[in-house]
């Protein structure tokens, strides 16, 4: 082994203390699904219910031991919380500057984990004011910032999701599927195998509102996107980090896949329906994709890093409005409803015996000959919009499809 390989075993076992290695367990409802034997590597079931504790721990291990006390980091999400409970594990001081709109949950949380050891600083509406607060307060206190992923230190913290996944295994899974946001996992693990000697086929998952490490390894360097969705928040990344990259540069680019954010939605509901498991969006990445790559699993080992359980239950109407969307089973429409007695029970004689009225709202315009009707229509049968639509077009009632025009459902919807 080399000294990286030697390095992820020490600090994984640095970690027992801590916490028991997380779960790897085979699902029995994916492996019949999908023909092949399904393992989840539950990084939800952390202490933090995210993989960034080993991170944190590992790089604030080592501070310490060279004599630093103060820290701090820049984070609303499970980065914060992981330097939290670091941070109180070891007994030192640590600053999370946060965003002044982070969800008061995730303040709440990350105030439990850390307790006396840490102070939460509010500062900025976008996170990039949030990192300028946060390192301008490590150059005047002497304090040590704590990257989420571009850290040599934080990368091999995370390589031990790796070395639990071949010690929890009687053999190599044939491939490993994990998220990417700003490539610390990924760097970590990929560094593992590598360094190990182990023969593992990779895919890397990426939302498709943000492929900062799809657009570096068609640069050949990390990129700045010029747009990220945020919605899957704990991989929405901008730049993928230059640490990581230098690992995940020798990627085949084929092997980095995106995940529709309406997707990760509908996957979500899936496992939290079926299984039981709640998964934050960036957690249900490596789940997401399996679909895509049926022909590649069949028959094969294949370990899924479920990366982050830390859903916040007040977006699940978000979550189940865009799984239906993704299903085709809601949509909503603008209709030109003619200004005369009977239009509308003409047009709900439209409607078929399974479709449901979930958004009307009409303005009569006493000048014109028609009114515009913004509609949502939900149904148990994706095909009975094509039915809808067809007798629409037979009576002559124009109507516009918005479902998939992000600009006008965001204003309107």
């Amino acid at each position: 082994m080399t000294e990286f390989a030697d390095n992820a075993h020490r600090a994984e076992r640095a970690m027992r203390p801590l916490f028991p290695a997380t779960p790897l367990q085979r699902n029995a409802h994916l492996s019949e699904r999908f023909g092949a034997e399904i393992w989840l590597k539950r990084e939800d079931l952390s202490p933090v219910r995210s993989y960034k504790i080993r991170g944190a721990f590992n790089a604030i291990s080592k501070r310490v031991a060279e004599g630093q006390t103060q820290f701090a980091c820049a984070s609303a999400g499970n980065h914060a919380q992981g330097v939290a409970y670091a941070c109180q594990h070891f007994g030192v001081h640590g600053v999370v500057f946060m965003p002044v709109t982070t969800p008061l949950q995730k303040i709440d949380k990350t105030r439990i984990f850390g307790g006396a050891a840490i102070d939460i600083q509010l500062v900025g509406d976008y996170f990039d004011d949030t990192l300028a607060a946060a390192q301008a307060y490590c150059g005047e206190a002497g304090a040590t910032f704590l990257s989420p992923f571009d850290d040599a230190d934080v990368m091999e913290g995370q390589s031990t999701v790796a070395v639990e996944v071949l010690d929890q295994l009687d053999s190599p899974p044939d491939m490993v599927i994990l998220p990417v946001g700003g490539g610390g996992l990924s760097s970590g693990m990929k560094g593992y195998f590598d360094a190990s000697g182990v023969a593992v086929d990779l895919r890397l998952v990426e939302p498709s509102g943000a492929t900062s490490l799809a657009a570096a390894l068609e640069a050949g360097a990390p990129q700045t996107l010029a747009r990220v969705d945020n919605f899957v928040d704990g991989a929405a990344v901008a730049r993928i980090g230059a640490r990581p990259f230098e690992i995940l540069r020798n990627v085949p680019r084929d092997h980095v896949l995106s995940a529709p954010e309406d997707r990760i939605c509908h996957t979500m509901l899936e496992m939290l329906n079926v299984e039981g498991i709640v998964l934050e969006p960036a957690g249900a990445l490596a789940v997401d994709v399996l679909e895509p790559l049926r022909s590649e699993i069949r028959g094969k080992r294949v370990v899924c890093v479920t990366s982050g359980g830390n859903f916040d239950f007040e977006r699940l109407p978000e979550v189940k409005e865009r799984s239906l969307r993704f299903a085709g089973l809601k949509k909503y429409f603008i209709l030109r409803l003619p200004q005369r007695p009977g239009a509308l029970k003409e047009f709900l004689g439209f409607l078929g015996p399974e479709d449901d009225i979930a958004r009307f709202e009409y303005l009569k315009k006493s000048a014109r000959n028609f009114g515009s009707v913004l509609i949502g229509i939900e149904t148990k049968d994706a095909g009975a919009f094509e039915q809808l639509f067809a007798r629409l077009d037979a009576a002559g009632f124009p109507f516009r499809d918005i479902t998939e025009d992000a600009l006008l459902s965001e204003f309107l919807i």
